[in-house]
């Protein structure tokens, strides 16, 4: 039987959830009054650019309600790509812009997004505060109108391909700016995961706009007939839905295969009640350590998950070798350090993304300097996330009380830490674990300091 896969990475998935989970939630005041802010500043520029640009042909209301029946339309075919999403608005916006004076264009496209949020409120249950939003979402039209106009290319004609093609060029600049500044202002995105969205957006606009173009074109004498392009919406929202359903069963894997990792930990815990407590502790230091670090948020579910399931093998470990007050021999280390081939086994039968921590519980016992177990890797080759659990796992089992021995003071593991930097621990992972302990330790904890042993010996973790 194959395994489902996932669609989209971790930071996706989260912007996603976020976005509908915000959907569903009464807008903020925060929010509420960036949008009004947004909002204004283009009715400003929008009214400002109709009454002083001189358009070139007469608005037939007609026209201009049709194409604004049919934007709205467009704008509701949403296809997800993070914390905001594309829609196949330049099929509509680009015949509106070459067809009808252009100078009025920005709020007529303004009228149609109202329109799209009223109808989300109205049918589909939307938090009426968000009204507001879609006048802010048509400052994408302002840029290429004033560029149509400036360039007196109101008439469509091939002549002007160069100058739709700098009015495009600056209906994304603009469009990428405002959407940035929103979402940074509003929801305090940061900037770079803002742009992290739009790339998948760009391109949608960047396929469309060539066809609106030719709907145009074609529709000079006839301008109506560039509605023809609504042909295309049953497909297009055949796509939508193709792509939202892979995205919704995406999530639901993420969620089902984080449940099963509860789960097993839940099964390790009345297994073995200080190896679950142990387990939740590296989880919550784990985690910690990867973003002090600054990684992906791939790396950071990588080792959220492998801190959760990086004792899942000892379950077949027996408990007299785990509770062993004293040192193990050869034959009980034998047993001990398959745990780790162990967990990876039992995780690759669950399959999906519980395989791929499985391969980071694999190496979570593995040393920098090549020495672990169970495939001797050295260096880089261990899995970031496994060299984060390896490094958290130890310093846990050093200040918690373990079978065969007491827990050593806090100022003594972090000596111990930096003397095994180099050869058991990834130098990188031990200072950031120490500057996360120095930065969340209570001071009295660290007042007193005590030499590190002599000679550097492996840190037992089991």
């Amino acid at each position: 039987m194959s395994v489902p896969t996932r669609d989209i990475d971790a930071a996706t998935e989260r912007r996603i959830e976020q976005m509908r989970e915000r959907r569903r939630r009464k807008q903020g005041r925060r929010e509420s009054i960036a949008m009004v802010a947004f909002s204004a500043a283009f009715l400003a520029a929008a009214l400002t650019l109709a009454v002083v640009a001189e358009p070139v042909r007469s608005l037939s209301p007609e026209l201009a309600l049709a194409f604004v029946a049919a934007l709205a339309l467009a704008a509701g075919i949403e296809f997800s790509v993070g914390a905001a999403t594309a829609v196949p608005t330049q099929l509509v916006f680009v015949p509106m812009l070459l067809l009808l004076p252009a100078p009025y264009v920005p709020l007529l496209v303004a009228a149609a997004f109202a329109l799209r949020s009223a109808w989300g409120v109205l049918r589909q249950g939307a938090d009426p505060g968000r009204a507001l939003n879609g006048v802010a979402d048509a400052w994408f039209s302002v840029a290429p109108a004033v560029v149509i106009v400036a360039a007196g290319a109101q008439v469509p004609g091939w002549e002007h391909l160069p100058v739709y093609a700098v009015a495009f060029g600056a209906q994304l600049l603009v469009d990428d700016l405002i959407y940035v500044a929103r979402v940074g202002v509003a929801l305090r995105v940061p900037p770079r995961e803002a742009a992290a969205d739009l790339g998948l957006a760009e391109r949608v606009d960047l396929l469309l706009t060539p066809l609106g173009l030719l709907a145009a074109l074609a529709a000079v004498d006839a301008p109506a007939g560039a509605l023809l392009v609504v042909t295309l919406f049953p497909l297009l929202v055949g796509f939508e839905r193709e792509r939202e359903g892979r995205i919704e069963r995406s999530l639901e894997l993420g969620r089902a295969y984080r449940g099963t990792a509860l789960l097993l930990r839940d099964l390790l815990e009345e297994d073995d009640e200080y190896t679950g407590h142990h387990t939740e502790d590296v989880v919550a230091l784990s985690v910690r350590v990867a973003e002090q670090m600054g990684v992906d948020e791939d790396t950071l579910r990588a080792t959220e998950m492998g801190a959760l399931l990086h004792d899942i093998g000892k379950i077949a470990v027996p408990d007299k070798i785990i509770n062993k007050a004293g040192p193990l021999d050869d034959a009980e280390w034998k047993i001990m350090k398959n745990h780790t081939v162990e967990g990876e086994r039992m995780l690759q039968r669950v399959g999906g993304l519980l395989s791929s921590v499985g391969v980071v519980v694999r190496a979570s016992h593995e040393r920098w300097d090549g020495g672990g177990y169970p495939d001797g890797l050295a260096g880089d080759q261990i899995p970031l996330a496994s060299r984060i659990v390896s490094a958290c796992d130890a310093f846990n089992a050093m200040t918690t009380d373990r079978p065969y021995r007491k827990a050593l003071p806090l100022t003594v593991a972090i000596a111990e830490l930096r003397t095994h930097a180099g050869t058991q621990f990834a130098p990188d992972v031990v200072e950031a674990l120490i500057a996360v302990v120095e930065r969340d330790a209570p001071e009295w904890q660290l007042a007193f300091t005590e030499p590190a042993p002599a000679m550097p010996a492996p840190i037992r973790t089991t």
